[in-house]
């Protein structure tokens, strides 16, 4: 026989799936993730469907095109000494976001331990990390536009549709990095200005921070082996 559950109030709660639907028909709370968590969980899930749509669109694109594809290892190729070195700058990039990784999973683990100060410096360099990776990405940019005449709507160096799904997709994670540096900075302040030791030493926001951040380089990862290794 199971033991019955008693609510903070005394009152004597169903149990097994008449106890779940008790939950849901009351005002309790019927699973234990705090709300902050819940949310960014279901903003991560909704930017999944759309990243997801874009790389299918992108393979569906650059299947059935008449024209051919432009081969990324030449085309992302950076000249050191006279010799081209393909995707060179492509995976100092991938290795930036996979570093800042390190220092977000480091970021949350001291804040969990109430270490203000290492958490701060710890996420502060995962925004300046992400910030590298976003100057990076800027300067990839300004070559194919300014050197290689790459444009949304044209592309001398192959297919047209190479130059839309490019600025496309890799604007669409850059804007994604670049709102998470600023969110980095602004929740690290916080940290540093005791904000959230006055509210009874609650870090579950660097967590939640840390989320959104293994999110934006989990994707990279896929752009990285879609677009760039294909």
């Amino acid at each position: 026989m199971s033991e019955a559950v008693v609510s903070n109030t005394g009152e004597i709660l169903p149990t097994g799936t008449k106890g779940v639907s008790a939950d849901f028909s009351s005002d309790m709370q019927s699973f234990h993730v705090p709300w902050g968590k819940a949310m960014m969980w279901i903003f991560l899930l909704s930017d999944t469907f759309i990243f997801s749509c874009f790389l299918i669109g992108y393979m569906t694109v650059r299947i059935s095109a008449v024209d051919p594809w432009p081969i990324p290892s030449e085309v992302f190729a950076l000249s050191f000494g006279g010799e081209p070195i393909p995707l060179i700058l492509i995976a100092i990039m991938t290795f930036i976001l996979i570093t800042s990784s390190g220092t977000m999973a480091l970021a949350v683990n001291m804040g969990y331990r109430k270490n203000r100060k290492a958490t701060f410096w710890l996420m502060i360099a995962t925004a300046a990390l992400g910030a590298s990776f976003v100057g990076m990405q800027a300067f990839e940019w300004t070559k194919l536009i300014v050197e290689e005449g790459v444009r949304p709507w044209a592309n001398p160096m192959g297919a047209a549709q190479f130059g839309s799904t490019f600025f496309m997709i890799t604007g669409f994670h850059g804007m994604h990095v670049s709102a998470g540096v600023i969110y980095l900075i602004v929740i690290a302040n916080r940290v540093r200005n005791g904000f959230y030791e006055k509210r009874g030493g609650n870090y579950e926001i660097v967590e939640i921070t840390g989320l959104y951040w293994h999110f934006v380089d989990l994707v990279w990862v896929f752009i990285f082996a879609f677009f760039y290794l294909w």
